[in-house]
């Protein structure tokens, strides 16, 4: 039996690229860095969450985020992007939207963002649906995702230290 787009995008996905593409063709952008690190969960009662990470941001001087300067929290900021809602998917047009309920950018609180959906075996790619404006040209973005392993015990690969 053929499993639904939906059955399909249940699950954890880590970031392989996130590439911004001008329609004009000039050359790509990456706006966190080519090295942008990222996980996407997509559960099975319907609500998701993403985070982007650029590696290596610099550590708070005083070793707790509260505690940190002014120039500190942006510099960890600009280099963090994350949001959560729900999502939905159209079957047939391979359409997915995520109703944003909580984000990084208060701008997104209460919008949907609209995806395109290609997935191919353990490969999912998510793109805009139409060009958006990025410094100044029209830009399609793409994100490259490809499923996590599962982690059945303990932290896996997954490098964490306990605090």
């Amino acid at each position: 039996m053929t499993m639904t787009l939906r059955q399909q995008l249940i699950g954890t996905w880590k970031l392989v690229s996130y590439v911004e593409k001008p329609v004009d063709g000039s050359d790509p952008a990456y706006p966190m860095g080519e090295k942008l690190e990222g996980i996407i969960i997509y559960a099975a009662d319907g609500h998701m969450s993403v985070q982007l990470m650029r590696p290596n941001r610099p550590q708070f001087s005083s070793g707790d985020w509260s505690s940190g300067t002014e120039s500190e929290i942006t510099e960890a900021a600009s280099g963090y992007f994350a949001y959560a809602g729900s999502f939905d998917i159209d079957e047939e047009k391979k359409i997915l939207t995520h109703a944003v309920v909580l984000s990084l950018d208060p701008n997104w609180l209460g919008h949907v963002q609209t995806r395109v959906v290609a997935l191919e075996r353990d490969i999912l790619q998510l793109s805009t649906e139409k060009p958006l404006e990025s410094e100044g040209r029209e830009t399609m973005y793409y994100l490259t995702w490809k499923r996590a392993e599962p982690q059945l015990e303990g932290h896996g690969s997954d490098s964490a230290t306990a605090r």
